[in-house]
């Protein structure tokens, strides 16, 4: 069994450009988080390939996951330690036989049967939500709110991840409500300073600063 950590970090390059995948990586392990997710839906695949591995190469020297959102060809091209795949990409249970037992499987789900179906299909997590409105996708799902998170984590074993709308001061209210963890884009990678806004949702969780091995 794998263990899931509770602070991804989803990094960007459409909300803003003064960060790369890279950097974005690099401060959020510095500030806390214990999972990267390199989410880039636009551009040449060999383009996304490139901000890929350079991600993945900085990811390799923290102790931390990197996971490749969507795109299962990415992930097993820059040797990924998992990819997370939402309702409209291949299907769980398909992701799971191409990438094979020992990577991370991680499925967004937006109701709690759809929760339940990725435990079945094999996820080893589930980003539920929109727990809160979110401005980082262009048509996102209904709110399902606090209410709605808690009902998905009661109704499977494997840990619920937050997402949407997600910031610090309201990652208390998740643990509340049954999150093992929370999914950040908007509130680090849109920061002043990413580092620093990270280290605020990692206080929140109580978590321990990685750092790059070596150093």
């Amino acid at each position: 069994m794998h263990k899931i950590m509770q602070l991804h970090v989803i990094t960007d390059f459409f909300l803003q450009q003064t960060y790369s995948h890279a950097d974005l990586t690099q401060m959020a392990f510095e500030g806390g988080a214990t999972h990267v997710q390199f989410r880039q839906k636009t551009g040449s695949l060999r383009a996304r390939y490139r901000a890929c591995r350079e991600a993945r190469d900085v990811a390799s020297r923290y102790d931390g996951l990197f996971i490749v959102n969507d795109r299962v060809d990415l992930a097993l091209a820059v040797n990924a330690d998992g990819v997370h795949v939402g309702q409209g990409d291949l299907p769980a249970r398909v992701v799971r036989e191409i990438i094979g037992p020992d990577r991370i499987l991680g499925v967004t789900a937006t109701t709690t049967d759809a929760a339940v179906q990725a435990e079945r299909d094999g996820a080893d997590y589930v980003g539920f939500g929109p727990v809160f409105q979110t401005t980082s996708k262009s048509n996102p799902a209904s709110v399902k709110g606090l209410d709605g998170l808690l009902q998905a984590a009661r109704a499977v074993r494997i840990p619920v991840i937050a997402i949407a709308g997600i910031t610090a001061a309201k990652i208390p209210l998740l643990l509340e409500h049954g999150a093992s963890g929370c999914a950040v884009l908007s509130a680090v990678c849109v920061a002043p300073h990413p580092d620093r806004a990270t280290r605020a949702c990692a206080d929140q969780l109580k978590l321990d600063v990685k750092h790059p091995d070596g150093l």
